[in-house]
C-alpha cells in the first residue's frame, strides 16, 4: 500500500472534481407507477437543468418519454413539484416553458391540453367519472395584484378549466375517493406557512361536477396536515402534527379522527413542493411509511387493524416518494455511501433492485468521508444538532499538529433539514481536506414541532448561535481550526451565512448563495408563497419595521471584517438579485475582499451543469485565496475585489 503523503489540508488532490460531479450526477424524484411501468423524473444539468420523465417497464428497461423539447416543470409556488401523473399509459404533465398542461397517449401523440392562460398547474389527479383532472391551480395577472390559488377542473376532450374551490390564499393536494363521490383537499391562508397551520376539508362531488357539503374535518390554529389519501375501501389519512410530531391519522367511517401510530418522529415534510409522498398503501390493512428520527429517515410497515409499526431494515438513511403497487415498493433512497437510486423492495422477500441511481461514479472508499451524528450545547441550555464529515483521502495527511479548515453549512427553508445521504458536493470538499458541518438548527424539520418553532420570532438569532455553536464545539473537540472557519449557504442558508458573519466574530469566510441580506426587501419584494412567511420568523412588517432593520445585515456592513463570496441568478423570483448586489457594494466600499458571481439564465437555485461547476469550484478557489492554501486543482479564477 501506497504510503499517504503530507501535505496541508486544503491542498489535497481529488478524483472528486467538479467535472465529474455534473457530468456524470442527476437527481431523481417524483416517482409514478402505473400499471407494471414505474415512472420518475431526472433533472439533468448537462441539459440545462431540463427534467426529464422516464420510464421503467417490467423488463428493466428505462426509456425516456417526453422529447427533448419538453421540460417537465411547474412553476407553481415558485418552487414546483407535482409536474405529472400518468393514468393507464397516458401522461399527463405540466412543461416549463409556457406552464401548459400537455397529453401524452399511448401512441405517442403530444395534445396540448390547456391555453396560454397565465395559469400555473400542480399536483393533479384524474377524476375518470366526469373524464377531468382536478389540480391546484396559480394564475398569474398582468398587475400588482397577488396571484389567485385555486383548484380546478381541466376538462380532456375541451381543454376547458373550470374554477372549483376559491377563496383561500391556498390549496394542495386535491384528492379524489375511490368511488368518485367525494373529493379531499388542504387550504391555508396568509400570514401561514403549510408547516404552521392548515386546515383538511372534505366535500361532496355531484354529478355536474360541481362540490357540495364542504366540511373542515381537521386542522386549524397550531395544527398542520399533510398529505391527505384515501385507502382503496375510502377511508381518509393523513398526517398531522397536532400531538407535536407529523404522525399518521385517519377519519374512521364514523367520522372520528384517530391516531395510527403515535411516535416522537415526522411521517411527513415541510410543504415546499407538491407532489409528496411519504407514504401509500400496500392494501387496505397495510400502509408502507416512511419516517424520520434525529435526522435519519427509515422505512417501515403500519398495520392498518391492529395499529402497530414494523420496521424495514434498508440501508438507507434518505427517503422520499414511496409508493406501492401489488406488494412492490418503489422510493427514491438514499445512503451515506451510495449515490441516490430509484429503489423498488419486494415486501415479502425484502429483496431490493436498483432501478436507477443518481450517479454511475464508482469512488474508492478510501476518498470518501462518512458522516457522523453530533448533538452540540447550545444557547439557552439547549441541544442541536448537525452531521459532521471529518476531511478524508487515502493518498494523504496533514502535517503534524495541523488542524482541519472547517466549512460549516446553513440549509435553506429555513425549515428544511440536513441529511446524511451520498452527496458529492460534501466529498469534494472533505476530499480535498476540509472539514464539514451540516447543521440542523432550531427550526429544522424531523425533531418535532416544537424543535420546529424555535425559530418562530428568531430568525437571524437561534440558527446563527446554532450555526456558531457548532463550530466551536468541533474546535473544543480539536477537529477544526478556529483560525480557518467558514460559512455557506443558500436562499434562507444564505440569510444565515450573511447574518453570522456579519452579527458574530466566529467564522473568517463565507459564501452567499442567492441569500437575503434586506429582510426588509424580501418582505417587500417576493413572490406570494413566501410573502407572509418573515411575519412569523421575525414579525410583522412594517409594524416591527424597527426589528427587520435590527436583522438585515445590509445595514451593518460596519461590523463585517471577513471576506465574502456572493453567487446569485439573475432569474431569481425568490431572492432578486439586488438583495445580493447591494451588500457586494457595501463590502467593496470598506475594502474588504469580495467576489460577485452571478449567472444570468439561473433563477433560484442553479441547475446547468457550467453553473454548478463554477459556484463549486469558484467558491474553493475563494477560500484558497482567504486561507492561504494552493490548490492542487487547476481552477478557473474568480476576480475578487480588495485583495
Amino acid at each position: 500500500m501506497k504510503k499517504p503523503q503530507k501535505v496541508s489540508f486544503g491542498a489535497w488532490k481529488s478524483p472528486i472534481t467538479s467535472d465529474l460531479i455534473v457530468s456524470r450526477t442527476i437527481t431523481l424524484g417524483e416517482v409514478v407507477l402505473d400499471k407494471q411501468d414505474v415512472y420518475w423524473l431526472e433533472g439533468r444539468p448537462y441539459e440545462k437543468g431540463r427534467n426529464v420523465l422516464v420510464r421503467c417497464t417490467p423488463d428493466g428497461k428505462v426509456t425516456e418519454v417526453i422529447p427533448e423539447t419538453y421540460n417537465v416543470r411547474t412553476r407553481i409556488h415558485e418552487y414546483g413539484g407535482g409536474a405529472y401523473i400518468v393514468v393507464e399509459g397516458t401522461v399527463y404533465f405540466c412543461n416549463f416553458s409556457d406552464q401548459r398542461l400537455y397529453k401524452q397517449t399511448a401512441d405517442k401523440q403530444f395534445i396540448p391540453l390547456t391555453k396560454e392562460n397565465n395559469r400555473r398547474y400542480s399536483d393533479a389527479v384524474m377524476d375518470k367519472e366526469r373524464n377531468r383532472l382536478i389540480c391546484v391551480s396559480e394564475k398569474h395577472c398582468n398587475s400588482d395584484r397577488e396571484p389567485e390559488n385555486n383548484i380546478v377542473s381541466v376538462d380532456l376532450n375541451s381543454g376547458e378549466v373550470e374554477i372549483l374551490l376559491s377563496g383561500c390564499d391556498f390549496y394542495s393536494s386535491p384528492r379524489v375517493s375511490p368511488d368518485g363521490s367525494k373529493l379531499a383537499w388542504i387550504s391555508w391562508n396568509h400570514p401561514n406557512m403549510p408547516w404552521d397551520s392548515t386546515q383538511l376539508w372534505v366535500a361532496s362531488i355531484n354529478a355536474d361536477g360541481s362540490l357540495t357539503d364542504a366540511e373542515c374535518i381537521a386542522g386549524g390554529i397550531e395544527e398542520s396536515i399533510c398529505e391527505p389519501k384515501w385507502s382503496p375501501e375510502g377511508i381518509l389519512y393523513f398526517s398531522s402534527d397536532r400531538q407535536g410530531w407529523w404522525n399518521l391519522y385517519r377519519r374512521n367511517k364514523t367520522g372520528t379522527i384517530e391516531p395510527l401510530w403515535e411516535m416522537e418522529a415526522e411521517f411527513s415534510y415541510p410543504h415546499w413542493v407538491f407532489g409528496i409522498s411519504k407514504y401509500d398503501f400496500a392494501s387496505e390493512s397495510e400502509i408502507v411509511c416512511s419516517y424520520t428520527q434525529n435526522g435519519r429517515w427509515y422505512l417501515g410497515t403500519i398495520d392498518t387493524q391492529s395499529k402497530q409499526l414494523q420496521p424495514i431494515e434498508v440501508p438507507y438513511t434518505g427517503i422520499s416518494s414511496v409508493k406501492v403497487r401489488n406488494k412492490q415498493v418503489v422510493f427514491v433512497g438514499g445512503s451515506p455511501t451510495e449515490p441516490t437510486a430509484i429503489v423498488q423492495l419486494d415486501l415479502e422477500s425484502k429483496e431490493t433492485q436498483i432501478l436507477k441511481t443518481a450517479s454511475e461514479i464508482e469512488i474508492d472508499p478510501g476518498y470518501l468521508s462518512i458522516p457522523e451524528a453530533i448533538a452540540f450545547p447550545t444557547e439557552n441550555g439547549l441541544t442541536a444538532y448537525a452531521w459532521y464529515y471529518p476531511p478524508k483521502n487515502k493518498d494523504y495527511t496533514a502535517p503534524e499538529g495541523e488542524l482541519p479548515p472547517l466549512l460549516v453549512k446553513s440549509h435553506g427553508g429555513p425549515t428544511s433539514a440536513a441529511s446524511a445521504t451520498f452527496n458529492l458536493r460534501i466529498q469534494y470538499w472533505t476530499s480535498r481536506g476540509f472539514g464539514y458541518l451540516d447543521v440542523n438548527y432550531g427550526g429544522s424539520t424531523g425533531y418535532g414541532r416544537e424543535y420546529r418553532q424555535r425559530l418562530d420570532g428568531n430568525w437571524g438569532i437561534v440558527d446563527v448561535d446554532d450555526c456558531v455553536n457548532a463550530a466551536k464545539y468541533l474546535v473544543r473537540q480539536q477537529k477544526a481550526d478556529g483560525t480557518r472557519l467558514a460559512i455557506s449557504g443558500g436562499s434562507a442558508g444564505g440569510y444565515t451565512t450573511l447574518a453570522a458573519l456579519t452579527f458574530r466574530d466566529t467564522f473568517k469566510a463565507g459564501a452567499s448563495y442567492y441569500g437575503v441580506s434586506d429582510l426588509e426587501i424580501l418582505a417587500r419584494d417576493t413572490h406570494k408563497f413566501e410573502s407572509r412567511y418573515l411575519d412569523r420568523l421575525v414579525g410583522k412588517y412594517p409594524e416591527e419595521k424597527a426589528v427587520y432593520e435590527e436583522r438585515s445585515p445590509i445595514h451593518f456592513t460596519d461590523r463585517l471584517s471577513c471576506p465574502v463570496i456572493f453567487f446569485q441568478g439573475l432569474e431569481d423570483k425568490v431572492v432578486p438579485p439586488n438583495q445580493a448586489e447591494m451588500m457586494v457594494e457595501a463590502i467593496k466600499a470598506k475594502g474588504i475582499p469580495v467576489a460577485y458571481v452571478s449567472f444570468p439564465e439561473e433563477g433560484h437555485g442553479f441547475r446547468r451543469s457550467e453553473n454548478i461547476k463554477r459556484a463549486l469550484d469558484g467558491e474553493f478557489y475563494f477560500y484558497s485565496r482567504i486561507f492561504a492554501f494552493k490548490p492542487a486543482d487547476d481552477l478557473e479564477e474568480v476576480e475578487i475585489y480588495g485583495i
